[in-house]
């Protein structure tokens, strides 16, 4: 936020140089992006009027002017500004005088005619960013008088980085409360406000949906001189706020906004149709916006109504068909306050971000808007006159916030600042920050003020008196700590060691964002995600992701985009979910692949990846551990997998990952038009707390047998693999499938299987007289089991 130290120092009479107060902003919280200078090196110019112009001879955009600055002497000045005008007072420099900008001025000759100065506009003087003509002065400014001292230059403009948390500071008058706490100043601001109403004005406002408003206050001025200007004092501060001037309506609203934070929106009473109330928006509503931008409205966004229909977004824009202009004679002020949670997000989803939208999405004091708009009607009634009516005032007090009541005790305070200070000094400070006490022998029950909304909680009062009292004035200790090193499990995978060796597999890490589309949550996970956030910085990033997949999806997505055929990608990280535990974080390892199985190479002919392929790379993760036995897949029908082409892993009857090919659905939904792969694995779920066991190498040879026979469709392999191994433990060391067969000579509903068992023993040759019994034993088993048919 910016403002000028002069307009500060208007509010608070600090005793502090510029560069203390500029360290003491930053030791109470707010810190200081910069302190510029505004209108050094000035001196020497000064306020002339325009006696007399013609056009230049030989140079139609050119103006000869005769100004003076002492009512007598006239100076000959060509000037090129669109703006010259018999009468005008701006600002004259003179030959000598070395401009803001570098710009040195000397007599010349400009299309053979001789100039003896120059008349500047804003940009010229480093007073704004305007260049389209020179500066106009009201008719008040003394001919002669010193720019400097017409304009109290120089000045300071601050720049502070607040912090969300912090929006009652977002106004002059809420950093010189701050500063008040520490600099033993009292507030110079008047907040009894009277102005006389003396019009009777028809208009009409309701809020029948208090929950949305709590509360709205307006006040019409009508009557108002439509050609009087801005004072140049309101002027200058919103310049050096940032804000440029329009008209005097609009400057009000502006300059009461940067004052007390309260945000303000003037319609033109003439234009206002009926009664004014806030409502969401219906289906199908559209409004134009002051900047003439036309918007289609959310059902889920307020908006202020009359009977025309919307004419407003609430706290964030108006309405162009109620807006004031140059032929505005009558104004309705309008101040809400709408809750923090009505306002979260809103802005952002439109693309909008307005002075508005940013205070009242951090806060506004529900206390204000009276007070706000008494002064919006002071400041025009004294700028362009007019008759006030009586100020009408809504409050629906059930829906307003509450003062909060805190309890503080001094042992909490000692415990957490590891620093005991006074109880004289905590309940100096309490008092300074204009917090109600009540004093007991070792606590204090706090009435938090209506504007500190960030305050809920005793370690919020106790960072308020650490941050006032001074953090350079706490001792700084070194914490001892005995504890003694937990011992380090050699069981547990090592994050390092899988993405070291997805990366041999030719996988490219990647990190998203664990924010993502509630939408595409949904359609990724099968169901609704119920953590979502109260502030989402947009819709896409409006919920904690189920799955890191939409995140490869998308980078997917973006390398597709660039011509990039093969894609190998992972990702480790959290994922989040809410049970009936409450809120959990599960790490997981996820990958994603498509295109050519391997890069292009004249000696072999490409070829696409596969749901086998990816099965392998999530099995290699597993027999880093060397437990692969303990693992098994098994069909599984995934929300964004496709059926007949999915699994899920599991371990000891507990899922913990899932891989397959991504639903054609869910790849049109990302652009992607070619088949993808996905795998993702619980990293904590297959870390089995169990000690690695060595097995010594057979020195005696392997003998494998071959067996093919005809089973059931829906008889899985990995059964009868899994069954197979019981026969023999200790001499079965494998088994192969090498071929699985459907079709011509196979019966309708059975399919073939052919194994490969790979037999060895560990301390003697095996026999073929062995292997023949293992052999016969499988047939028996596969004939009794499964009602398999052995293949000739």
């Amino acid at each position: 936020m910016k403002f000028s130290e002069s307009w500060l120092r208007e509010i608070i009479d600090i005793n502090l140089s510029p560069e203390e107060l500029s360290a003491k902003l930053t030791m109470i919280g707010h810190e200081v992006d910069s302190i510029e200078i505004d209108g050094g090196g000035l001196e020497g110019i000064l306020i002339a009027e325009i006696i007399s112009y013609k056009k230049h001879p030989d140079a139609d955009r050119l103006n000869l002017c005769q100004v003076t600055t002492n009512g007598e002497d006239r100076i000959s000045i060509v000037c090129g500004a669109p703006n010259v005008r018999e009468g005008m007072k701006s600002i004259l420099a003179l030959p000598g005088k070395t401009l803001p900008n570098g710009l040195k001025l000397e007599k010349s000759k400009i299309r053979g005619i001789e100039s003896f100065g120059m008349l500047c506009s804003a940009a010229e003087v480093g007073l704004g960013l305007d260049s389209d003509g020179i500066m106009d002065f009201p008719q008040d400014a003394k001919v002669g008088t010193s720019l400097i001292d017409y304009l109290k230059l120089p000045d300071r403009i601050i720049d502070l980085d607040l912090t969300p948390n912090r929006g009652d500071c977002f106004s002059v008058l809420g950093i010189a409360r701050d500063l008040a706490g520490t600099c033993k100043e009292n507030i110079k601001y008047k907040f009894d406000i009277s102005n006389k109403s003396s019009a009777k004005v028809e208009y009409s406002i309701k809020t029948p949906f208090p929950d949305l408003c709590p509360r709205l206050v307006a006040q019409a001025i009508i009557n108002i001189d439509n050609k009087a200007l801005t004072p140049m004092w309101m002027v200058e501060k919103l310049r050096k706020s940032g804000i440029r001037s329009i008209n005097p309506v609009v400057d009000i609203t502006n300059f009461v906004m940067i004052e007390l934070g309260q945000p303000l929106h003037a319609y033109d009473l003439s234009k206002v149709n009926g009664t004014i109330i806030p409502r969401f928006a219906k289906k199908d509503e559209h409004l134009v916006l002051l900047d003439e931008s036309e918007v289609e409205l959310e059902k889920d966004t307020v908006v202020i109504t009359d009977d025309s229909g919307p004419i407003g977004m609430a706290g964030i824009m108006g309405g162009l068909s109620t807006s004031v202009s140059l032929s505005t004679t009558s104004v309705l002020f309008e101040a809400a306050y709408w809750p923090t949670e009505v306002m979260a997000g809103v802005a952002r989803r439109y693309g909008m971000h307005t002075d508005a939208s940013l205070r009242f999405e951090r806060g506004v004091d529900p206390k204000i808007q009276r007070i706000a708009v008494n002064r919006a009607c002071e400041l025009l009634l004294s700028v362009c006159g007019g008759d006030a009516s009586k100020v009408t005032d809504i409050k629906n007090e059930d829906y307003l916030p509450k003062n909060k009541s805190i309890k503080l005790t001094s042992d909490r305070l000692e415990r957490v600042l590891g620093h005991k200070i006074d109880c004289s000094k905590i309940s100096e400070i309490l008092i300074r920050l204009n917090f109600k006490i009540q004093e007991n022998k070792n606590d204090w029950q706090i009435s938090v003020p209506s504007y500190r909304f960030d305050l809920q909680i005793e370690d919020d009062l106790i960072e308020e008196v650490a941050r006032i009292y001074g953090f350079d004035k706490i001792p700084e200790l070194t914490e001892v700590s005995s504890r003694s090193l937990s011992l380090s499990s050699d069981d547990l995978k090592n994050i390092d060691k899988i993405a070291n060796h997805l990366c041999t597999r030719d996988y490219q890490e990647v990190i998203t964002y664990s924010f993502i589309d509630d939408d595409i949550n949904t359609l990724i996970t099968g169901k609704q995600s119920e953590l979502g956030l109260a502030n989402p910085l947009s819709k896409d990033m409006s919920t904690m992701r189920g799955s890191i997949w939409p995140g490869l999806l998308n980078v997917a997505s973006r390398n597709i985009a660039r011509q990039m055929d093969r894609v190998r990608l992972f990702e480790i990280g959290k994922i989040f979910k809410n049970t009936d535990e409450g809120h959990q974080e599960i790490e997981q390892v996820a990958g994603l692949i498509m295109g050519p199985l391997r890069g292009e190479h004249w000696s072999e002919k490409s070829i696409n990846v596969n749901f086998y392929d990816i099965k392998g790379d999530l099995e290699s993760i597993l027999i880093l551990d060397t437990l692969e036995n303990e693992f098994e897949f098994e069909p599984h029908n995934h929300a964004s997998l496709q059926q007949g082409q999915s699994a899920k892993l599991l371990l000891n009857g507990l899922k913990i990952g899932s891989v397959g090919k991504l639903h054609p659905v869910l790849a049109k939904k990302f652009s992607i038009k070619r088949d993808v792969y996905l795998f993702e694995l619980n990293i904590i779920s297959a870390n089995p707390h169990v000690s690695l066991k060595v097995k010594p190498i057979s020195k005696y040879p392997l003998i494998r047998r071959d067996i093919s026979f005809t089973v059931k469709k829906d008889i899985k392999a990995a059964d009868i693999i899994k069954s197979i191994k019981f026969i023999e433990p200790e001499i079965i060391q494998s088994i192969k499938v090498f071929d699985i067969f459907e079709g011509n000579n196979i019966e309708e509903g059975l399919k073939s299987i052919a194994l490969g068992l790979i037999l060895q023993e560990k301390s003697r040759t095996l026999t073929d007289t062995v292997a023949d019994e293992i052999i016969s034993k499988t047939v028996i088993l596969l004939e009794k089991k499964f009602f398999a048919k052995l293949r000739d």
